[in-house]
């Protein structure tokens, strides 16, 4: 049974309408009851999303409600390429991958459902799915959850609210009004989340970049690099959780392009909220062993040794390099530098790492309520790898090379 927030969606006569759901707050269940009452009044429905395990998530759904007129002989159904019809006509359901232009080509529709929108390329549906939809002047359901930053479907979703003709509306539904999830399993997730993540990915929030921020996404999108030269030094940095909070653990490259050096972030090896010490610990050595890391920096003030100590008891940690920093200045007195290093273009981000990025962009000093555990791993990183040259803090060794 659909709840109130699925069942105006359902209803809406809008032709084009588009979902920023949070997680677990219904999208395959309304994907799927909407696309078997499309179906059964005589539509031709093709539902499209990334992976194949949310492909089956919707078959089940679709395969639950149509399981009578299956087993009498009405419909046909063909499980290997997930289609279900009334033989002779073009009713029909089918569910299949579709990330990009490529994999939604070779079929046409009347309602079209592209489910985990923010996951697919643009021309997926600029370029196949809006075009399959002529002949019959066609319908689209778009669900997504919220990607931070500058993203195709949140450009879709603000173009459609200003939308006055009444051909585009918009919805909008958080994890909460779900009234069938639990929620106590709720609370434990939330428990285990960033405040960011949880405004974005439960409430469903649109969360703008704060321009008080010490970063711009303009700097960091400008600079993005899906390669990268070969690097003369990596480290891992790692910013240890307090009582609250991540482990960040982010992994910097430094390489001389001209006069300049110039720092590729290669990635954000954060573990959730919440796990334990073994955990982001071998996420430490994992990320140090596979970016053949020269050196892992990891902040003391609030652990001692103890950063130390996880990693070296860990599988493979007494074989990595280690030193240490100690923080003697404020978080925004680190970060200036290194957010000035993006302003003049010598950082670049290689692919995307939308955590790290909405951090950067929503912290403010002073003003934010939360600890951007990943900002400071990047920072010490970053820091660790000028100071070879310009010295701003000291390392204090605490391990030799193995």
């Amino acid at each position: 049974m659909l709840h109130s927030k699925q069942l105006g969606i359902k209803h809406s006569q809008a032709k084009r309408k588009i979902v920023r759901a949070g997680r677990r707050a219904g999208k395959t269940v309304l994907a799927a009851d909407d696309a078997v009452d499309r179906f059964l009044s005589g539509r031709r429905v093709l539902y499209g999303v990334p992976t194949q395990e949310q492909v089956d998530a919707f078959w089940y759904e679709v395969n639950r409600a149509l399981a009578e007129p299956i087993e009498a002989g009405i419909f046909y159904r063909n499980q290997t390429r997930h289609i279900i019809e009334l033989p002779n006509t073009r009713q029909r359901i089918r569910a299949k991958t579709a990330w990009d232009a490529d994999s939604l080509r070779g079929d046409y529709a009347d309602y079209l459902i592209l489910d985990e929108y923010q996951l697919m390329k643009e021309n997926a549906w600029n370029e196949v799915g809006a075009p399959m939809l002529l002949d019959n002047n066609g319908d689209v359901l778009f669900i997504y959850t919220k990607r931070r930053g500058k993203h195709h479907s949140n450009e879709l979703f603000r173009k459609a609210e200003l939308d006055e003709t009444g051909r585009w509306e918009t919805f909008v539904f958080s994890s909460h009004d779900n009234p069938y999830i639990s929620e106590e399993a709720l609370g434990d997730i939330i428990g285990d989340m960033t405040q960011l993540a949880y405004r974005a990915e439960i409430l469903a929030e649109d969360i703008e970049d704060d321009p008080r921020a010490l970063w711009k996404r303009e700097d960091i999108e400008v600079n993005r690099r899906n390669t990268f030269p070969d690097l003369v030094r990596i480290v891992v940095g790692v910013d240890p959780q307090s009582t609250t909070g991540q482990t960040g653990i982010v992994i910097v490259g430094a390489a001389k392009i001209g006069d300049d050096e110039h720092y590729f972030v290669l990635e954000d090896a954060t573990p959730p909220s919440g796990v334990s010490p073994e955990h982001w610990g071998s996420s430490v050595v994992a990320a140090y062993n596979h970016n053949n890391a020269d050196r892992i920096i990891g902040e003391v003030n609030h652990g001692g040794d103890m950063v130390e100590n996880v990693i070296r008891n860990v599988e493979g940690g007494n074989s990595v390099s280690y030193s240490s920093v100690r923080a003697s200045r404020g978080k925004a007195t680190r970060a200036e530098p290194v957010s000035a290093l993006y302003e003049r273009g010598l950082v670049h981000h290689i692919g995307e790492f939308d955590e790290l990025e909405t951090e950067m962009c929503n912290w403010v000093p002073g003003e934010s309520s939360w600890s951007p555990n990943r900002v400071d791993a990047l920072v010490w990183a970053i820091t660790a790898l000028k100071s070879e040259k310009e010295p701003e803090f000291q390392i204090q060794q605490l391990a030799v090379e193995l």
